[in-house]
């Protein structure tokens, strides 16, 4: 490639997920684990949790002011991680799952600085296009990587493979080649039944790693990307008319598991607001704010009209960010209902205080207030983190961030979504939630035989690892209704 082609596929390939080729019709399942396998406690957490924001907001920033996308490296993106199955013979890969991305791109053999060994205590694999007998390389000439550029590659010749190179917000790079092989899938029969399947993908070889994404520290085989683009997984299956591009999630605040579906959600009903369009992320307009009841006294400039009063809605985020004005109300009201509360920091960063009775009758329900009446209750058990028995710390952070008009960003991570079900419709463009117990079940349809089937809890973190080709192993995440067309 030259440096323009480079530069330019380096940003359309952040706009980018596999082309699926061959589809199979059904409903799948797919299992998540978090890699922090619950809350926990102890300070270490805490430094990580934030450690692993800071680094992703870096790369989210540039994705909001459109410099760079949506795609992170392993250690910055979702806290949520697969393990999917792909070739003959079928290999398992974990990869990260995450809702602010559209790619997915695995480890290759023979990667130059490709981790080869993880703190999260997982084997990883490197994929060998060669060993896989329904592997082949896609070429600079066929129309997927046309889709890449929007456009033919003018220095493509035959033969040639159809090449990416992404650079991220904090430096880190990866560069390889796109291939297309069999990625197999657990189809959903019935109530929590399932059957195999599988389908021909496009995906990133990474060939050379550079940055964080060579780091052993929490590494995974890659990631795979929820997003919104219209390139994403849930938008190239929804070409078959067979898949509305709808999914949800339900993270256990407690437990660390949870559910995660495709499909629409047909129990329990969700109240919904609209998604703000055009955006890289899942943004809505915030209206207002109350603490235990008592709205906040903001600037009328905060809730004016643009960007500044938008929030991000992201699963990949372990902590709340706030504009400071937010954040500092909060705070103080916090304080206000516990008048002998003393503050101290834990890690420079972190606002701690020692509190032996039960949170949520010594602290107030924050509420975000939305668009079409929707609100969004974060109770104390989950903005509050316990890292030694009685010492709770704030998961409340003032945001330091700036969107591209200058306003302070406004991002609620898993702290505010934790213990309800949370509906992705890109269908109808909007956005909900409601106060749900995720160690229960939903049920989601199907929509080839129009049937309802219960999708349930899982969390696979105390069980042995499966090592079946026919299972996605997950932690939080239970999947359901992808209706694949042949």
């Amino acid at each position: 490639m030259d440096s323009r082609w480079r530069r330019s596929f380096s940003i359309a390939v952040l706009l980018l997920l596999a082309d699926l080729i061959c589809l199979v019709s059904g409903n799948v399942v797919f299992e998540v684990h978090h890699k922090y396998g619950g809350r926990g406690k102890g300070d270490a957490i805490l430094r990580e949790m934030r450690a692993h924001d800071s680094r992703r907001h870096g790369r989210m920033l540039g994705a909001i002011d459109f410099q760079l996308g949506g795609d992170g490296s392993p250690t910055n993106t979702a806290l949520y991680y697969t393990k999917i199955t792909i070739g003959s013979p079928p290999v398992d890969y974990h990869v990260q799952v995450d809702t602010g991305s559209d790619i997915l791109w695995v480890n290759c053999k023979d990667c130059e600085r490709c981790p080869t060994k993880s703190d999260l205590h997982i084997t990883l694999n490197q994929y060998d296009l060669k060993a896989s007998s329904t592997g082949k390389t896609v070429t600079c000439d066929q129309d997927f990587c046309d889709a890449v550029f929007a456009s033919p590659n003018p220095d493509c010749k035959v033969g040639m493979g159809c090449e990416y190179a992404i650079t991220y917000g904090d430096g880190s790079k990866t560069e390889g080649y796109f291939v297309k092989d069999n990625l197999i899938f657990d189809q959903i029969t019935g109530n929590l039944q399932t059957t195999p399947m599988n389908g021909s993908v496009a995906f990133g070889c990474s060939a050379k790693q550079s940055g964080e994404l060579g780091s052993s520290s929490q590494a995974v085989d890659g990631i795979i990307g929820f997003g919104q683009s219209n390139t994403s997984v849930l938008s190239q299956l929804s070409l078959s008319k067979k898949i509305k591009k709808v999914f949800s999630h339900c993270l256990d605040g407690g437990k660390g598991g949870g559910i995660f579906a495709i499909g629409e959600v047909v129990e329990p009903k969700v109240n919904r607001t609209p998604l703000v369009p055009n955006q890289v992320h899942y943004n809505v307009e915030l209206k207002a704010v109350d603490v235990g009841g008592k709205l906040l006294d903001l600037p009328t400039t905060f809730f004016g009209l643009g960007p500044s009063r938008r929030a991000i809605i992201d699963s990949g985020t372990t902590l709340a960010y706030l504009p400071s004005d937010i954040y500092q109300h909060i705070v103080d009201q916090m304080a206000a209902q516990q008048p002998d509360l003393k503050i101290h920091m834990v890690e420079g960063q972190f606002k701690c205080f020692w509190f032996s009775g039960n949170v949520d009758d010594g602290f107030p329900i924050i509420n975000f207030h939305f668009e079409d009446s929707l609100t969004l209750p974060v109770h104390p058990h989950n903005y509050l983190f316990e890292v030694r028995d009685d010492e709770y710390c704030i998961g409340w952070q003032a945001s330091g961030m700036q969107t591209k008009d200058g306003g302070e960003l406004t991002l609620l991570g898993d702290i505010a979504l934790s213990d309800k079900l949370v509906l992705y419709d890109m269908e109808n463009q909007t956005i909900g939630w409601t106060q749900y117990n995720c160690s229960s079940s939903i049920k989601v349809k199907d929509e080839v035989s129009g049937n309802a089937y219960a999708v349930g809890y899982h969390d696979i973190s105390s069980a042995p690892i499966l090592s079946s080709p026919n299972i996605i192993s997950f932690f939080v995440f239970f999947a359901a209704l992808l209706n694949l067309i042949e």
